[in-house]
């Protein structure tokens, strides 16, 4: 595992984190399976756990705990998302920032946080959605500022909404943001325009979210993929999103058997070789998912052909109401 220098706090971060969504929030999660899977990150060099309370309302936050308790010896980093208190993602400007996110509200779920994780202190905190808009609040700015005063976080950051990797621009200038959680792959490459550039210059860290578009980037996704009731990705691939996208895959699939990679590798790849991504979180379940990704951290970056042949594969989608 090779690892990146988490800025402005100097962690040591392993370039691979996890994702934990998928063990909390989505349908066929197994507790004990979840266990085996993050112990063998623990034991591969993964040190960066990414979660949140909607996760399950906390489920996927108790799960991490436990595992840190199972590595008192081990120094892992761990990563929260405060819920919009209007339940709504993605943030939209039209709603106030003090019905999303008031003062109190991030200090009652950050608290509830660290009960799930049996912690006295989180890494990294994060809003979960956001609208630029809001930058201009006090609520937010004051929550931060005093978690952080009170020893409680160490690090504060936005989760950008899906596909607007520009509205956090305002927020990352007031000098609060530590970190921006932004979707970044090889369909979404609209983050290395301004965002990337800008977090560069001002020292902020970036943690490159959904890196296999939310599983049809492993290219395991098939026409007529269904899901039980309940289950994102029953709506993120809904309608003719899903045949676009396997239209979309098919050419990738030819470009990763030329490079000798599996098309999930030749993804986490791709992201890694951006020298301002921090760390990327894929979602996984499963022991021997967890050892396919993290083995992509020891290959290096892709060269330079490689690289040139996936920018013509670059999708600006449009945002809509996908969190």
């Amino acid at each position: 595992m090779r690892f990146r220098t988490f800025a402005r706090t100097g962690w040591a971060i392993s370039e691979i984190g996890y994702g934990m969504w998928g063990m909390g929030g989505w349908t066929g999660s197994d507790d004990e399976a979840s266990a085996r899977a993050l112990d063998r990150a623990v034991d591969l060099g993964c040190n960066f756990f990414d979660t949140a309370w909607a996760y399950g309302e906390g489920r996927s936050e108790r799960l991490l705990g436990e595992l840190l308790r199972r590595h008192p010896g081990r120094t892992l980093y761990v990563a929260m998302k405060v819920p919009p208190a209007n339940r709504q993602w993605p943030g939209r400007a039209s709603t106030p920032a003090d019905d999303v996110f008031p003062y109190e509200h991030i200090v009652r779920y950050t608290t509830a946080s660290l009960r799930n994780l049996g912690a006295s202190a989180i890494d990294l905190q994060q809003l979960h959605v956001w609208d630029d808009s809001w930058t201009v609040a006090d609520g937010w700015k004051e929550a931060v500022q005093e978690l952080k005063r009170q020893g409680l976080i160490r690090a504060f950051g936005i989760s950008v909404n899906r596909w607007e990797p520009t509205n956090v621009l305002r927020a990352i200038d007031t000098g609060l943001v530590d970190v921006v959680q932004v979707v970044y792959n090889i369909f979404d490459q609209a983050p290395e325009d301004t965002l990337f550039p800008a977090c560069a210059r001002l020292g902020v860290a970036v943690i490159a979210r959904v890196p296999f578009d939310e599983g049809s980037l492993t290219g395991t996704l098939t026409a007529g993929a269904r899901w039980p009731d309940g289950d994102w990705r029953n709506t993120y691939f809904a309608g003719e999103h899903l045949t676009e996208t396997l239209r979309r895959v098919e050419p990738l699939r030819a470009l990763a058997d030329r490079s000798g990679l599996s098309l999930s590798a030749l993804a986490l790849r791709f992201i890694l070789t951006n020298p301002v991504v921090t760390t990327t979180i894929p979602g996984m379940r499963q022991r021997g998912r967890v050892e396919q990704n993290l083995e992509c951290s020891d290959s290096g970056p892709l060269d330079e052909e490689t690289i040139r042949a996936l920018r013509a594969h670059r999708w600006d989608r449009i945002p809509d109401d996908r969190p």
